[in-house]
């Protein structure tokens, strides 16, 4: 029985933080909603502890907001702090192509294909999670080939606050990203042309910043 082990204390937390981030991005826990541990520990089949840790680290992140001894609740969508978000989130997309581009493989860029025409078929269809789920896979790449852990830490804690109010946009039928720029992405890595992706990218990202003014 050697193998079954206590689950680490940490591995609750991180469960019940991305569980709780996961169906807040996805408007499945509306913003203004009052949130109770209790509540959501049961949901989650978790105790007490681990979703109060959760909740700590989303008020850290903006996603939740708190008043001692009155309420926990989901953020309102502000576009300013979108703008915010997508700033810093494309300055270190920009960090991670600049390292990132000279590293790639060729089965790197085939990845980064096979998630655009994931994304493309995805936006036709209207399938929203499918959309951004491929666009993560594809920028995914490049964080993860540029090996720097801070620009993937940075990255992962501000893109959920952009993911709110852009699966919002694409729920209305607007679509903020293309899956062109993404091709010319693309190209220019499978070309190794640092400049060009740096370019695409900020083009990208721009256009994120803009995302509350989208029709």
């Amino acid at each position: 029985m050697e193998a079954i082990r206590p689950v680490p204390r940490t591995l609750l937390r991180d469960r019940a933080y991305a569980s709780i981030r996961d169906a807040i991005v996805a408007g499945e826990i509306g913003p203004g909603t009052v949130v109770r541990d209790a509540d959501l520990a049961e949901r989650l089949g978790l105790s007490r502890a681990p979703v109060r840790e959760a909740f700590a680290r989303l008020v850290d992140e903006g996603l939740l907001e708190s008043k001692p001894q009155s309420y926990t609740r989901v953020t309102p969508v502000v576009a300013a702090d979108v703008r915010d978000a997508a700033a810093v989130v494309g300055a270190m997309h920009e960090l991670a192509v600049r390292i990132g581009v000279p590293r790639l493989g060729d089965a790197d860029v085939e990845v980064m294909r096979a998630a655009n025409e994931r994304f493309a078929a995805a936006v036709r269809a209207g399938d929203v999670d499918g959309a951004l789920r491929a666009d993560d896979e594809l920028h995914d790449v490049l964080v993860r080939v540029s090996g720097n852990r801070a620009a993937a830490a940075t990255v992962a804690r501000y893109t959920p606050l952009i993911r709110r109010l852009e699966r919002q946009r694409f729920g209305e039928g607007g679509n903020c990203r293309s899956a062109g720029l993404h091709e010319r992405l693309i190209e220019a890595c499978a070309d190794r042309d640092v400049a060009g992706a740096v370019r695409v990218t900020a083009e990208i990202w721009r256009g994120l910043e803009e995302l509350a003014d989208c029709d």
